[in-house]
This record gives structure tokens, C-alpha cells and sequence, in this order.
């Protein structure tokens, strides 16, 4: 794996600037709660369990920042700097889980004195980050045995290392099954409008030598048609308690043409992404972003001007177009309902 899109040292958390991959490699170093929030909301991170990771960060520095003398008014701040975070992006649930995971280590530890209450937060969330890159590798261990030799693997925006604390969670199942001795090699949608395909999947698969062809978005059937794809594997910004899927948007026209030439569709996720108070997609919020995303490019115009535009982040693939939903406690097929709970309750 060559790169982690998150780092701390010296105090700071490092991210890579995503939006300047692939033809500039800036780090950039923030140290305050509201700077992590700009990055997570200015997409300098993304991908659903990196933003998990950002998050906590941010949430650790903002109680680092915290005066108080007593537990209640440290709580009380310390939830205003959670919800500064929250707020920067409403789909991806790891967000969500790991500021909830962050301020239920602040009340388990009500009895420490202020300073040590502090340095506690920032421990947990290094224990957040480190724990990603773990549950991914274990995910991709799983995932691996579901990949053929010689597969020609599609896969939708970026899953891999830069989406995550490391190794990836649709890339890490890539990155297993090339550790195990397959042959695989990965198909790439360029995922419009923000290009993480082109930009940042496309990139990282290069950075590690495996065999990577850059499609736009509406190749796909085309390939599967001529039987040059053999599965699908995407990510997830959020999966509710039935299997719906919200991953970026178009992953749910990858899924109805995988469906229509009979490939496997995967989704691989942590038990982070899940979120068993939803009870279907139809209860998923979708981010809807600037619509200059959509009329430039580079910097440039390329729709008229005045157009009306729209710009939905996410889509919601629906269950019965999955194959299986991979994490890191197993694998989850068919009967989502029981099977997803199941994998979630076993990490407790």
C-alpha cells in the first residue's frame, strides 16, 4: 500500500489535498476542530470511513481547545464541536458513528481530571484510525474469496486507501485477492463530476502496480456486453438496515447493468457503514453539491450559462441488486435483514 490519506504527527493530522491528485501530491497539516470541518466539507478527505477518521481527529482537537474545570461543561462544549462536524456532510454514516463513538469514550471517562480527559480523546481517535486500516484488511480477506482468477474487476469512485485510514474497503478486497496470487486487474470508472475514478483510483492502483484501465462512466455496459468485465465491486457511504446501498452517485446504474449481463454486484463496507436505524434507502439523506461541479471543469465552463443543474452526490443502489455485502466480521448475502444486524452486533 503506498499511501495513507491520514496522518497524525507532531500534533497535527496530515491529510492529502484529494482534490489535487493526481497531478499534485500536497499535504496539509490542521490542528483545530473547524479546519478539520473545512477539509471534510471542501473534500480535501473523503470517502466514507476516511471522513470517519478525519472526524475524529477534528473531535479530539476540539476538545483539546476546550476551558472548562468541571465534566458537564466540558461535555457541553465538547458536543458543539461534534456538531460543527456532523454538519459538514449528511450521507456518509461513518461521520455520524465515529463522533457517537467519540463522545461515548468522553462520558466512560467522566472521572478523569480535564487534561487527561483530553489526551484520552485524542488516544481514541488514534485507536479510531488505527482500527480502519485492520477492519479493511480483515474485509479484504473475505472479499478475496469471492474473486475468480484472472478477474476483470469493475469498480465505481474510489474505494481503496485514499477513502480510508488505509489498505481500502472495494480496493482492499482488489488488493487481497492480488496478495493471494490472483491475477486480477480492475476496470476503472471515472466517476463523474468529481472524478475520483480518473483522479484518485486510477492513481493509487498505479502507485501499487496492479493492472488498472480508465473507463468513462458510460463504457460500462459496453464492456459487459462484450464479456470483458467478470464483477463489480463498490464501497458504501451508507447501508441501511435491509441492504440498500448509498454509494456515489451511478453506482446504481452500475449495479442494473451488472444485473442485466448476470455479473456479481459487491459491496464492500465496514460494520461502520451500516446503519440499522434506517430501515431502507428511501431513508438515506442525499448530499446534493455545487452545481460549478457539473458546469466546469478544471477551473473552466463548459455549460452554458444560467443552466439549471442538478448534482446529487449519492444514489441508492436497491438491495436485490446485490450479490453480497462484505465487511469485516463476514460476509452478508440475500437476507440482509438478519444477516446485516448479525455482523454488526458480533463486534461487540
Amino acid at each position: 500500500m503506498s499511501v495513507k490519506p491520514i496522518l497524525f504527527a507532531n500534533g497535527a493530522c496530515r491529510m492529502i489535498d484529494q482534490r489535487l491528485l493526481p497531478t499534485e501530491e500536497v499535504w496539509i497539516d490542521y490542528t483545530d476542530c473547524a479546519g478539520v470541518a473545512e477539509a471534510i466539507r471542501d473534500m480535501v478527505v473523503r470517502g466514507a470511513p476516511a471522513i470517519g477518521v478525519a472526524a475524529a481527529f477534528g473531535a479530539a482537537f476540539g476538545a483539546r481547545d476546550i476551558v472548562a474545570d468541571n465534566f458537564v461543561d466540558f461535555m457541553t462544549q465538547f458536543e458543539k464541536c461534534c456538531d460543527l462536524l456532523a454538519a459538514t456532510r449528511p450521507t456518509a454514516v461513518n461521520l455520524f458513528w465515529a463522533l457517537d463513538r467519540m463522545k461515548d469514550a468522553a462520558r466512560k471517562a467522566e472521572t478523569l481530571q480535564i487534561d487527561q480527559l483530553k489526551k484520552f480523546l485524542l488516544a481514541e481517535a488514534c485507536t479510531i484510525a488505527e482500527e480502519d486500516e485492520q477492519i479493511n484488511r480483515r474485509m479484504g480477506k473475505h472479499g478475496a474469496a469471492l474473486i475468480p482468477e484472472n478477474a476483470r474487476i469493475l469498480t465505481h469512485c474510489n474505494a481503496g486507501a485514499l477513502a480510508t485510514g488505509g489498505y481500502g474497503t472495494a480496493l482492499g478486497v482488489v488488493r487481497a485477492a492480488e496478495e493471494a496470487g490472483k491475477n486480477v486487474s480492475v476496470i476503472a470508472d471515472e466517476t463523474r463530476p468529481f472524478l475520483q475514478g480518473a483522479r484518485l483510483t486510477a492513481w493509487e492502483l498505479q502507485q501499487d502496480n496492479i493492472d488498472v484501465t480508465l473507463i468513462c462512466d458510460n463504457m460500462a455496459g459496453y464492456l459487459m456486453s462484450k464479456g470483458e468485465i467478470d464483477c463489480v465491486i463498490v464501497g458504501a457511504d451508507r447501508i441501511a438496515a435491509n441492504g440498500d446501498v448509498a454509494n456515489k452517485i451511478g453506482t446504481f446504474t452500475v449495479a442494473v447493468l451488472a444485473k442485466e449481463h448476470g455479473l456479481p454486484f459487491y459491496v464492500a463496507a465496514p460494520t461502520s457503514t451500516i446503519d440499522l436505524a434506517i430501515s431502507d434507502g428511501s431513508g438515506i439523506p442525499i448530499e446534493e453539491r455545487s452545481a460549478t461541479e457539473v458546469t466546469h471543469h478544471a477551473g473552466k465552463q463548459v455549460a452554458p450559462e444560467g443552466i439549471k443543474v442538478r448534482n446529487p452526490a449519492f444514489d441508492v443502489t436497491p438491495a436485490r441488486l446485490v450479490t453480497a455485502i462484505i465487511t469485516e466480521n463476514g460476509i452478508a448475502r440475500n437476507n440482509y435483514l438478519q444477516e446485516l444486524e448479525k455482523l454488526v452486533n458480533q463486534g461487540d
